[in-house]
Order: C-alpha cells, then structure tokens, then sequence
C-alpha cells in the first residue's frame, strides 16, 4: 500500500496509508492524542508502581517513546512489549519528529535504540526501562495474566473490523492480570460489546482532540 509522511495538527508526525484514508495517530495530533489517552487515562493509574506494559501496533514507536519519557517522571520501573505485524522502515523512521517535538535530545539515543533493536529480543534501554518488540499478528497473542496496562492502539475499525472483533479482545483479556485496565483511542459501540462480552468492565472517557470519546476497560474477576 502507498504510504507517505504527514504532519498532524500539534506538528508532530505520523504515517498515512493512502488507499484506507487511514493513519498511524490521530491527524489532529499524534503527541497530543498518545499523552492523552495512553499515559494520562493509562499509565498514570499506576504512579510510583512498576508496569508491565503491552502495546497492540508499536508502529512508530511514539507510545513507548513517550512512555520511556513519562516513566522517568513518575518513579516508575517498565517491562514494555510491543506488538506489530508490519514493522516500518528506516526511511519512514528518519522522517519521524518526535524526539524534536517533545523537547528529548537528550534521549535521542533511546529513541533511536528502540528501532535498531532486534526484533523477539529483551532490550535494557536504562535501568527502569527494557523493551520487546514482536513481529507477531495481534490475533496470534496467547499471553496470560502478564501486564497490568494495554495500550491498544490497532488500526480503526472502519478498515480492519476484525482486529476489534470479540475473538481479540478475549486474548486481551487473558493477556491482563486481574485489575489490569486496556485503553483504547476507540469509542464505538460495537467495539464496547465485543469487550464487554469477554467480561470487561468499559467506562467512556472524554477523548483527546479531535475525537469526542474513548475507552477504559477493566479486568476483574
């Protein structure tokens, strides 16, 4: 599929597939949207506590970036595992701003590691922080009461539906620990189903720009 670079509206950059009309992070705002729903409706509920994290669509790496920036805030050790079926290229990777857009120079290096890194293979990025990137479809996940936070940041339902189906988010559910929460940029009602069905409990959050709401689900048995 043609893909091509753009800038969103907070001036940070994403990836858009041309033949979906689909992007890797919301067009009003890649920074905004990931700060927004990830670390302020997510990682934040867990402050002062180590976190085991699992990312549905590494893609860019903006999330686990931004998790790597917040998590020296917030006095926090991270076990971080990406997922992504279709990993991006070097080329796409150069043309990505955010270690500008964020103010990090400092942690160029990090960022930059977080790419070069081999894929399937622990990667200890500072002494809180280590990162597994997986090339794996999200429908082959088997993992089992083993992170205390989701970040589920697939394609949208609209073009790829079946990534929201019951089917996944039953391995979702699996993946978390009991009390384990999974966040979501989606706010449709089907997808609310689908998680509630698996034995979630969903709560409605306003969402970051551009986008009126989101979802926060939580395991507990």
């Amino acid at each position: 599929m043609n893909r091509e670079i753009i800038k969103t509206l907070d001036g940070s950059t994403t990836i858009h597939i041309k033949e979906w009309n689909e992007c890797y992070h919301s067009k009003h705002g890649a920074i905004q949207e990931a700060q927004h729903v990830f670390i302020k409706n997510g990682l934040s509920l867990f402050q002062n506590n180590n976190v085991s994290i699992l990312e549905i669509g590494f893609g860019t790496g903006l999330n686990a970036f931004i998790t790597f920036l917040e998590s020296k805030k917030m006095n926090q050790t991270i076990d971080y595992v990406g997922v992504e079926g279709y990993p991006i290229s070097s080329e796409e990777l150069l043309s990505m701003n955010y270690v500008e857009e964020l103010n990090a120079s400092l942690d160029k290096s990090v960022f930059e590691k977080m790419h070069q890194s081999k894929w399937e293979e622990k990667t200890v990025l500072d002494t809180h922080f280590s990162l597994v990137k997986r090339q794996q479809f999200f429908t082959d996940i088997e993992d089992q009461d083993k992170y205390d936070l989701i970040y589920f940041d697939a394609f949208g339902y609209r073009v790829q539906p079946e990534l929201w189906s019951t089917a996944v988010f039953k391995k979702m559910y699996d993946a978390l620990r009991n009390n384990g929460v999974l966040v979501t940029y989606a706010a449709r009602g089907v997808v609310k189903r689908s998680m509630i069905e698996v034995g979630f409990t969903v709560e409605k959050l306003e969402g970051p720009p551009g986008k009126r709401e989101m979802f926060r689900a939580r395991k507990s048995e």
